[in-house]
Order: structure tokens, then C-alpha cells, then sequence
């Protein structure tokens, strides 16, 4: 039985490679004829033409004020805890879901931070906020003090700045 079923593979493998066209695909065949006619044809060139030198005209350059180093600069509105951001706040987690962003929000605010959710519609995220600041200092305090009280939490160690132009 055995040898029949290796017969059987020999002949189906045999069949297999007999079956096969030649071994120029389409491709090479299509490229070949395209050089051909290419080499059929004169080559002419161009004259060269002179080119005359462009002046342009001077460029207005516009000093855009983006977020200071280490902060990131977005454009969030305020959703849920609080009414407005100050110029620098502690962001320590973001969510797709509105709901994941509240219930981090409500744990901090028993914890006794002053959080709040916000929206950047850009990016399609709720981020949490744990405070705002009008001087970078402060937030870098809170931020590094929240990092500290929540060692063995990996989100919370991702904490960032949020730099807010208004």
C-alpha cells in the first residue's frame, strides 16, 4: 500500500513540472520587447535652452509659540471636574472611553486631587488632569509627587505636562 501512495506522489510531481510552461515569465518577455522598440527608435536630444535665474521674492516668517521642552502643546476643552486649564497641568492618563477617563478621575478626586477630564478632539482622547498651574514649577512638583505617591503603577508613571496656549 505504501508503495502505491509513493507511486502515486511521483507520478502527481512528475505530472507537476511537465506541466509548466518555459521558464521566461510574461514580464521579461514584455521588458525585452519594450527595450527593443527603444533601441528601434533614433535617439534625438533636446537643444539645451537657457534658463533664467529666478529671484524670489523674501519670505515673511512667522514665529509660531509651541510648548517649552519636555511638555507636550495640545488643544483639549475641558469635559468634566473643572471649568478651565491654566497654562501648565499634569496629565496622568489617557482613554478612548469617556467612561475609563471618569472613573480614573473619581478614584483621584477620593484620593483627594483635584482632577478633571479633558478632551483633544484631534487625537480622539479623554486625558485626566490632575491639577492646574500657572507656573511650570508647580507642575512639575505635583507631577513628580504623584509619581512618587503611585511607585507600582505604570500609568500613572507615564505623568506628563500639558502646555496650554490660550
Amino acid at each position: 500500500m505504501k508503495k502505491l501512495a509513493v507511486l502515486g506522489m511521483g507520478v502527481c510531481i512528475a505530472l507537476a513540472f511537465s506541466s509548466c510552461k518555459s521558464s521566461e515569465s510574461a514580464y521579461k518577455k514584455a521588458y525585452e520587447k519594450a527595450k527593443q522598440q527603444e533601441l528601434a527608435e533614433p535617439q534625438t536630444t533636446a537643444p539645451a535652452e537657457e534658463v533664467a535665474p529666478v529671484v524670489t521674492a523674501p519670505v515673511e516668517v512667522k514665529v509660531v509659540e509651541s510648548a517649552p521642552a519636555g511638555m507636550r502643546q495640545e488643544k483639549v476643552t475641558v469635559v468634566s471636574g473643572g471649568t478651565s486649564l491654566k497654562t501648565f497641568s499634569v496629565v496622568c492618563g489617557a482613554y478612548s472611553v469617556k467612561a475609563n477617563a471618569e472613573g480614573v478621575k473619581q478614584a483621584l478626586v477620593n484620593e483627594g486631587y483635584t482632577a478633571m477630564v479633558v478632551y483633544n478632539a484631534e487625537r480622539n482622547l479623554y486625558r485626566v488632569v490632575i491639577g492646574t498651574f500657572d507656573d511650570r514649577a508647580s507642575a512639575e512638583n505635583l507631577r513628580d509627587s504623584f509619581k512618587a505617591k503611585h511607585p507600582s503603577n505604570d500609568d500613572f508613571q507615564k505623568a506628563w505636562l500639558l502646555y496650554s496656549v490660550n
